[in-house]
């Protein structure tokens, strides 16, 4: 019996073949050097390399996964998880991009872990990385980021936020990543949280700062609009 869902999956590689360019692997068939690492949410709403306009072979290295999360747990100690580790190491990328985004579930879970009865029943490794973010939750609770008297949505957008800023912390202070190496932070806003532009990516984060001002300092004129923050 056929599947539906394979049918269209195996009908839109059969799309992608017949639209690609026949120079689309020139010089990476072999080979890769790309400028860039990218660490996303799996969310099927952020187009993590789409966004970026980044379609050519070669040019993006990417993490997807649970609330975009660039560090895990090994033996008890935060590190930079596999992707960015072999990016830096291996193929000496030049930046780091960090990429949160509006309503995460991750993040959501987190929250309500905190604030609620912790009662949620997920798989074992979903809360794994969810119990990497419950710190970061219990830390802006106590920054006073949001209170018992702050709308869920409106936290959870804060602390999507502050998690983005906090990886590239991590990141800019981590001895696995070169002092050379930029480290970007953006929220990626489809709840127009940031602004009314669908699709846009908003800069929170410059190579551990997180000031506004200083942000924009990284930016060009034409680009100040997206560097905003919410916290």
């Amino acid at each position: 019996m056929a599947n539906s869902v394979l049918e269209a999956l195996m009908t839109g590689n059969e799309h992608y073949v017949e639209h690609l360019d026949s120079d689309h692997f020139e010089g990476v068939r072999d080979v890769q050097k790309p400028p860039v690492v990218s660490v996303g949410c799996a969310d099927s709403r952020v187009p993590v390399g789409a966004l970026w306009a980044t379609d050519e072979a070669g040019k993006l290295f990417k993490s997807v996964n649970i609330a975009n999360q660039a560090w895990t747990t090994i033996d008890g100690r935060l590190v930079v998880n596999d992707v960015v580790g072999y990016a830096v190491a291996e193929l000496g990328v030049s930046d780091i991009v960090i990429l949160g985004h509006t309503g995460c579930g991750g993040v959501t879970s987190a929250y309500e872990s905190v604030v609620g009865d912790g009662s949620k029943d997920l798989p074992v490794a979903v809360e794994e990385a969810v119990s990497r973010l419950v710190p970061l939750v219990e830390e802006a609770r106590e920054l006073g980021l949001f209170d018992e008297e702050t709308p869920t949505k409106d936290a959870v957008n804060r602390l999507v936020e502050y998690a983005v800023v906090r990886q590239v912390e991590f990141l800019t202070e981590s001895d696995e990543v070169p002092e050379t190496t930029d480290c970007w932070g953006f929220v990626y806003d489809f709840q127009h949280v940031y602004g009314d532009d669908d699709g846009a990516a908003y800069l929170v984060a410059a190579n551990g700062d997180s000031d506004p001002d200083l942000v924009a300092e990284w930016v060009p004129d034409e680009f100040a609009g997206r560097v905003k923050s919410i916290r």
